[in-house]
């Protein structure tokens, strides 16, 4: 027989509502996959205000810290300076040199930077907001969450693996928040545009710097 406690928490009269279960977050960390957030953005047809991605990832929880991963020319002076704003307004930028394949393109991959920060800080954060949909990750959210974490997917539906959708706590398509972290024309604000530098054959305004003042 249930107690007179535990009956209570079952009730219609519940102590927390859905949503504020929804809201109750704790300490914040994001992990950004910038690769997969750019060709999300891509696909939208909006440029990232990283400003306003990060209030809205942070949506008013205490943040224990946001990453940004993304692979890197280091010769390469518009990135540097993209990446130097960054640092300097609310990111931890986790760099790592590009390696040229044999089709000529150049690509990071960050998927084990990813993960092992996702798992090793776990008990430094309640919930883990990760941006990317690469179903590579789903193993480490999962780890992640076995160990008490809360895990939010953020990502575009359509570039996003079942699998990384199904271990997470909570999903959020990109394409429902697009209004609240798209950059507004010039008129309104100026910065970097972030590329990744490959090849993107998708996007015929990518220059070869990879990274390009906004227009």
């Amino acid at each position: 027989m249930l107690d007179t406690h535990a009956h209570s928490l079952l009730s219609d009269d519940s102590v927390f509502t859905p949503e504020q279960v929804l809201d109750n977050r704790g300490r914040v960390a994001i992990f950004i996959d910038g690769s997969n957030l750019f060709y999300a953005a891509l696909q939208l047809g909006i440029e990232i205000d990283y400003t306003k991605l990060l209030c809205k990832l942070t949506a008013g929880s205490r943040l224990f810290r946001s990453f940004f991963y993304t692979g890197v020319d280091r010769t390469n002076e518009k990135q540097q300076g993209f990446l130097l704003w960054m640092r300097r307004n609310g990111y931890r930028v986790i760099a790592k040199d590009l390696v040229q394949l044999p089709d000529g393109s150049k690509k990071a991959n960050l998927d084990v930077e990813i993960a092992v920060d996702l798992v090793a800080l776990v008990d430094y954060y309640d919930t883990a907001v990760l941006v990317s949909g690469d179903g590579d990750l789903a193993y480490a959210a999962d780890a992640a969450s076995y160990r008490g974490a809360r895990v939010e997917v953020v990502s575009l539906r359509s570039m996003t693996s079942d699998s990384l959708i199904n271990v997470a706590d909570r999903y959020i398509d990109l394409d429902g928040v697009k209004d609240d972290i798209r950059k507004l024309p010039r008129s309104a604000t100026q910065g970097y545009t972030y590329r990744p530098l490959s090849n993107v054959a998708a996007s015929p305004a990518a220059t070869d710097d990879g990274l390009k003042v906004s227009e």
